[in-house]
């Protein structure tokens, strides 16, 4: 019997542990729902962030347009996002009818029907305890009182009372023990509500990663057609695909301008611009605008943004792979390093080699003014060499070009010196001055010709061809291109 009683009263302290953990367990748990409890699916759905999170992606998606890459991307993580509300609804709908009312029924019903008989069993303990007094004291009465025929039919009725509440108070105590024991022997279905949880949560993530796995190949393929992006810091073949164009846009754009008033600027590469305008000149090649007449002032900041680009570059324009072999032929002897120069400059790939040619045809030119411009091959390799060269070593960008500023020198000076026996063949300036304006091309044909398909087979979309046409009927058809207008207009094109 003592043993029972030990058994019982841990459980009953245990069953009141319970009760209070899984009460406050309940409270945390409905406050991480999002949703309202007790809601219908549709009202829940509707409510909850992600819901409004979806529609403000989509309604912004809308308002952008196609033309707008954010708005290419918010319409697919709109209807994304409103996926991920639809899997959150079921996950809380399950979680509350397989965790949550359970977890309630047992800490507000269960455990406090079973507690509340514990304190009728105390009541029914006092009513025998009162019961038995009453008895004790009429058995006395009988010995010590004159009527004992009437005291001793009182004290049987007390008697049957006594015995009534006895065993009202055994009925109590084998329910409550009955129930306390049922209780613990059921600890593990309770406790199974919270492997019922993790499984749940686990369902629910195992389904919205399924959804994001879905939309994300999407996504990053919008991303990646996206041609509009930065030049500045992009590989070199990475922008010429992502442009469709043959020589980087920076390079054309400003070797173009600087053709145009550039030349004969003294110290043209050397003397640095005023950072701001170099800042903005390099954010509107990276937009790819032609709205860049005001920079024409400013030949520097031009030549800036040009170096710039080339010691932005992930790998260097004569790329890190023929390092060891640029220096090595600069080292060869004098009657042997250009042909040593040649051989490497001749393993270049493709789009470096075309990017190199038309970059040093330019700077051959330039130095052709080197009485104005003080410019010589020497001068131009010394400030830009280091910006076309650099090892594939740790350091700043600065201390590597330190460390091969001499080597460079011997290998830029002469390759710009004999520009035409290194790069024999070569694009025009014309061709590539039509190639970066070439939108403004097709347009300016398709309007003189009334439309796409009218324009002549013969009729190439060159600036040749737009040169036939008067200027003020170029202007008339497309003024808002002042640019290409001043371009075309040079007589100082190669």
């Amino acid at each position: 019997a003592e043993t029972r009683k030990i058994v019982l009263s841990e459980i009953e302290r245990r069953m009141e542990l319970v009760r209070v953990v899984s009460h406050n367990t309940h409270k945390k748990m409905v406050s991480c729902l999002q949703g309202h409890i007790g809601a219908e699916a549709e009202k829940r759905h509707k409510k909850l962030p992600l819901t409004a999170l979806s529609q403000a992606m989509t309604e912004g998606g809308s308002q952008l347009g196609e033309d707008s890459l954010i708005g290419k991307m918010m319409e697919v993580c709109g209807d994304a996002e409103n996926r991920l509300a639809s899997e959150l609804m079921q996950h809380e709908l399950q979680i509350e009818k397989d965790v949550l009312d359970p977890l309630s029924q047992l800490a507000e019903v269960e455990i406090p029907n079973i507690l509340k008989q514990r304190k009728q069993l105390a009541k029914l303990v006092l009513d025998y305890d009162s019961a038995r007094a009453r008895w004790l004291q009429a058995t006395k009465s009988i010995i010590s009182g004159t009527n004992t025929q009437a005291l001793t039919a009182k004290a049987d009725l007390l008697k049957e009372e006594v015995d009534e509440a006895m065993n009202k108070v055994e009925l109590c105590k084998d329910q409550l023990a009955a129930d306390m024991y049922s209780f613990f022997s059921k600890e593990g279905d309770y406790a199974h509500y919270f492997v019922t949880l993790l499984e749940a949560q686990a369902d629910y993530h195992r389904k919205s990663l399924t959804v994001l796995e879905s939309v994300l190949p999407t996504i990053q393929a919008q991303q990646d057609s996206w041609t509009e992006k930065p030049a500045f810091g992009t590989g070199l073949d990475e922008h010429l695909k992502r442009s469709g164009r043959e020589i980087a846009l920076p390079i054309e754009a400003c070797v173009m301008m600087l053709l145009e008033t550039g030349m004969k600027e003294e110290g043209l590469f050397r003397i640095a611009a005023g950072a701001s305008k170099l800042k903005k000149l390099k954010a509107a090649l990276d937009c790819s605008t032609s709205q860049l007449e005001e920079f024409y002032s400013d030949p520097h900041a031009v030549a800036g943004a040009l170096k710039s680009y080339l010691r932005e570059l992930p790998e260097p324009l004569m790329t890190f792979q023929l390092y060891d072999e640029w220096i090595q032929a600069s080292r060869q002897d004098p009657d042997k390093r250009l042909q040593a120069l040649w051989v490497v400059c001749d393993k270049l790939p493709k789009n470096n080699k075309n990017n190199l040619r038309y970059l040093v045809k330019f700077l051959a030119k330039l130095a052709q003014e080197s009485e104005l411009n003080k410019m010589t091959p020497s001068n131009i390799s010394i400030v830009l060499g280091p910006n076309l060269l650099w090892a594939k070593t740790e350091g700043s960008l600065a201390e590597m070009a330190a460390a091969t500023s001499v080597h460079v020198v011997a290998i830029v000076e002469p390759i710009i010196q004999h520009a035409d026996w290194f790069f024999p063949e070569g694009r025009s300036w014309v061709s590539s001055i039509a190639a970066y304006f070439q939108s403004d091309l097709i347009y300016l044909l398709c309007s003189a010709f009334g439309g796409f398909e009218n324009i002549p087979k013969t009729c190439a979309p060159n600036s040749c061809f737009l040169k036939s046409l008067r200027m003020d009927a170029v202007q008339s058809l497309h003024p808002g291109k002042k640019l290409f207008n001043k371009i075309m207009k040079s007589q100082k094109l190669p």
